[in-house]
């Protein structure tokens, strides 16, 4: 009997296995270029782009924190209508001039978000601050939703 080294098996046999390797690495690099960069987050293939929110409730008013960075005041949009709140808006796309971009991430364009209030809100008294990217707007209780100390007699 004779003892035979293990050889691996050479992949020239194989070569479909090579093309689709290549196939792979094709695909790959199609999506790293700057147009389908935009489109890569999930949730976002239709919808255009959508800044994160957060809500806040104590007991005498909601917070809404939204993170707009590099926008303008003025290109930001609130309404509150029957219990919801809608903040639209529209980042404009920085132009460049003489630059072509090898790769584009950040969103440009319109967008819109709605929330329904979990409570009822004094659309009187809402108040709105931008200040660094972050846009809070500050929505009181209305009188009837706050909670209320009842003395037992």
């Amino acid at each position: 009997m004779n003892l035979i080294r293990y050889q691996t098996p050479d992949a020239a046999p194989w070569p479909a296995l090579d093309r689709w390797s290549d196939l792979r690495d094709e695909l790959n690099s199609f999506f790293d270029m700057p147009f389908w960069s935009g489109f890569g987050r999930a949730g976002q293939l239709f919808t255009g782009w959508s800044p994160a929110l957060d809500l806040y409730e104590s007991s005498d008013h909601l917070v809404a924190v939204v993170e707009l960075p590099g926008m303008r005041k003025e290109d930001i949009d609130i309404s509150l209508h029957d219990g919801t709140l809608t903040i639209s808006g529209e980042r404009k796309l920085e132009s460049n001039k003489g630059e072509k971009a090898q790769r584009t991430e950040r969103y440009v364009g319109t967008f819109r978000r709605s929330i329904a209030l979990p409570t009822r809100v004094d659309a009187s008294k809402v108040s709105a601050t931008y200040q660094d990217g972050i846009l809070k707007v500050t929505l009181p209780k209305a009188e009837e939703a706050k909670p209320k100390q009842i003395q037992v007699s």
